[in-house]
């Protein structure tokens, strides 16, 4: 299991106004843009945007960062071996699969493994 990208993530009201500033200070467009129940996503460089109204945000503020891998499946199990809790179990969604999960110590982490479309397309090229 491999680590392909990790997102600092940043909470904004509003993704059209939270863009320009990310896109001037890391010289990037949005690499990946899309909605996601209430809320926008926007992943610019080594940050995901993810916009909306306060409450619809709070039910993703349990994460403080995003970490695409290789291996969703090896990484659930090296997450319970060490000790982590599975706060959301692997789910389907618009990049690929997921789950959240709390490790030792309290910080939360959302894994993703993209669809390998995304991964040719962004990280490959």
């Amino acid at each position: 299991m491999a680590i392909l990208k990790t997102c600092a993530r940043l909470w904004a009201d509003d993704l059209d106004q939270a863009l320009p500033l990310l896109e001037e200070l890391t010289g990037e467009r949005p690499h990946l843009r899309l909605g996601f129940e209430a809320v926008g996503l926007a992943a610019v460089g080594d940050f995901l945007v993810v916009a909306g109204p306060a409450e619809e945000r709070a039910k993703y503020s349990h994460a403080s960062a995003t970490v695409v891998v290789d291996d969703l499946d090896t990484l659930r199990t090296t997450l319970k071996a060490t000790g982590a809790t599975l706060t959301t179990p692997v789910t389907d969604g618009p990049t690929g699969r997921f789950l959240y999960a709390r490790h030792p110590g309290g910080a939360g982490v959302e894994y993703v493994q993209w669809h390998p479309e995304l991964v040719s397309r962004i990280l490959r090229d």
